[in-house]
């Protein structure tokens, strides 16, 4: 499965991803689900996918192929809101090739994004697209999104995460949910790969992956444990 998480503040973007997939409790692999497109100075678009790893990344090798040919494409196009309708068109024209081949084996065609980034000449946007190519965009009242195994980490976004919080905070709080999800969710696992965006700087300057035994993330981990249970500790007693 996958745990994909966006998210918009005043400050910038955050962008996380875990890296498993698998097809069966013994086949698991490691690939990473996060895909930068960047020219300084000009634009920054990440994406982060979910679904069938064949469908997704058909779609981003379709996008690519593509910025190299004639416009439309990702690399000409001057709003974030038209390199969403580029991924659109992408998924749905792989579902329209494989999707009657697909079904002949009781499957079909299941790729989601979130995109998020900013064009030179415009605000930062995110975006979450679903596997039938319509999207929805996230704003001040919704400043994240998430893909895959969303109810496990959701809480601590939801208490964590306004827009108006710094990206220190926030990104601390989208690897605690991270933590929270693995910890309930065999299926995402290690290692996470993490993006943060500053607002207006046109490049990407923060950027790590936190492979298994990372020291940070066990520090946070184990201190956002021992708060917790200290909180409860010093909660009021129940009265009978």
């Amino acid at each position: 499965m996958t745990y994909c998480v966006g998210v918009k503040l005043e400050e910038g973007l955050i962008f996380a991803s875990d890296s498993r997939t698998h097809a069966g409790v013994d086949n698991y692999s490691k690939f990473c689900k996060m895909t930068v497109f960047d020219r300084p100075g000009d634009r920054v678009l990440v994406l982060l996918s979910s679904g069938g790893l064949a469908a997704t990344q058909t779609v981003i090798n379709l996008l690519r192929r593509r910025a190299t040919g004639e416009a439309p494409h990702i690399w000409s196009v001057n709003s974030l809101f038209d390199v969403a309708n580029l991924v659109s068109d992408a998924m749905r024209d792989i579902e329209r090739r494989d999707g009657p081949f697909l079904e002949t084996g009781g499957m079909k065609f299941n790729a989601s994004f979130i995109l998020g980034g900013q064009v030179a000449g415009e605000e930062m946007r995110l975006f979450r697209i679903y596997a039938e190519g319509n999207f929805i965009e996230a704003g001040t009242d919704t400043p994240f999104l998430q893909t895959g195994e969303a109810k496990y980490g959701k809480p601590i976004l939801d208490l964590g995460v306004s827009s108006k919080a710094t990206l220190e905070d926030a990104t601390k709080c989208v690897l605690v949910s991270f933590d929270s999800t693995m910890l309930s969710n065999l299926s995402v696992g290690m290692p996470i790969d993490l993006l943060c965006y500053a607002r207006d700087s046109l490049r990407v300057t923060m950027k790590r992956r936190f492979a298994e035994g990372d020291v940070y993330f066990d520090v946070l981990t184990r201190q956002w444990l021992k708060g917790t249970r200290k909180v409860f500790r010093e909660l009021p007693p129940l009265e009978w």
